[in-house]
């Protein structure tokens, strides 16, 4: 038994340093990798997200003809193409007017824009000189800024080109690589990891369900108060409102930033008025609609999804964000599953 005992432990103990090595091999690789596993990661989530989407695309027929998974993304992508192109033509042609028509009566202007920026607390002091200088220092810092910035623009660009590219081949082959993935592991634990994962997904799904009522919601409501208060842009602005509530509390304080800029144009009384719709409108959403619509659909705690929004953020940023409510869906699912102690009695 003694020499048995000694034969053994020798080669377990290489394997675990061999393993161990390996490992650590692994993360070193992955952390010079790390932008390309997150563009990977985001693209695969956004496929699981899309994809039920795309089934029910795919489940629509006309008389016997039916399309395929392929023909339904089709389908998807040109009634995108088709809401941007119609919202470009909608809205954009005033943006486009006034700014160039800003850009003319700009020198004619100045002295009224400068009045009105006296009047704005703490710079009542300053005089027409001293502005004149903050509206160039800030106007030259922002042209350079915009010059330096052209290369990660590209680099944007780039990743987003890709990261939709990846997502259509991560749904039109989905299948194969989930099987590919679930290979990895031991047979006996496969059919338990297989339940969990499907689970997650459908509560992805109906996140995506739940999200899009909310971003209605949002956009729809918004663009009643910019059309009643003559808000400038009121469409573009309403449904900048809505698509920019996909992503929480950020894309509605990006939203209500805007918002209140435009209007500042104009008149401070119509900023008070958005400011005062925004303040209720939060209000309900927090106290009534987003657990309403959230908890039957993610089943998450309001402080799981702001930490996973934080987290999210802070390591990729927008995408981060994007993803960070289905990745906290899929960690819970998991966690339950595998670290949560049951009571079977």
């Amino acid at each position: 038994m003694r020499m048995t005992s000694s034969s053994t432990n020798p080669r377990n103990f290489r394997n675990d340093i061999v393993f161990a090595f390996a490992l650590a091999l692994v993360c070193y690789l992955a952390w010079f990798v790390r932008d390309v596993l997150m563009l990977l990661y985001v693209s695969a989530l956004f496929a699981v997200v899309l994809t039920p989407l795309v089934r029910s695309t795919s489940r629509f027929h006309i008389r016997n003809w039916t399309p395929f998974k392929g023909t339904a993304i089709l389908v998807l992508l040109l009634v995108l193409a088709a809401a941007l192109i119609a919202f470009g033509y909608l809205a954009l042609p005033p943006v486009i007017r006034d700014l160039q028509t800003f850009s003319q009566e700009a020198p004619a202007r100045l002295p009224g824009i400068l009045e009105k920026l006296k009047r704005i607390p703490f710079l009542e002091r300053l005089n027409d000189h001293a502005i004149s200088g903050k509206v160039q220092d800030l106007a030259s810092n922002a042209a350079s800024y915009l010059l330096a910035s052209i290369k990660d623009w590209v680099g944007i660009f780039f990743n987003i080109i890709m990261g939709f590219i990846l997502t259509v081949y991560f749904i039109l082959e989905g299948d194969q690589a989930y099987r590919w993935f679930l290979s990895f592991f031991p047979p006996a634990g496969r059919d338990r990891l297989d339940q969990a994962l499907r689970r997650a997904e459908l509560r992805m799904g109906k996140w995506l369900l739940g999200q899009a009522s909310l971003m209605l919601i949002f956009g729809v409501s918004s663009t009643i108060v910019f059309l009643a208060l003559h808000v400038r842009y009121a469409y573009a602005l309403g449904v900048l409102a809505g698509a920019m509530n996909i992503i929480p509390v950020i894309g509605a304080a990006f939203t209500i930033g805007l918002a209140l800029l435009v209007a500042a144009i104009d008149s401070w009384g119509r900023v008070l008025g958005i400011a005062i719709f925004y303040f209720i409108y939060l209000q309900v959403e927090n106290s009534y609609l987003t657990p309403r619509i959230m908890k039957s659909s993610v089943n998450l705690p309001g402080l799981a999804i702001l930490i996973s929004l934080l987290f999210g953020s802070a390591l990729a940023g927008i995408p981060g964000a994007l993803v960070s409510v289905p990745t906290a869906v899929l960690v819970s699912v998991l966690v339950d599953e595998f670290l949560v102690y049951k009571n079977t009695d």
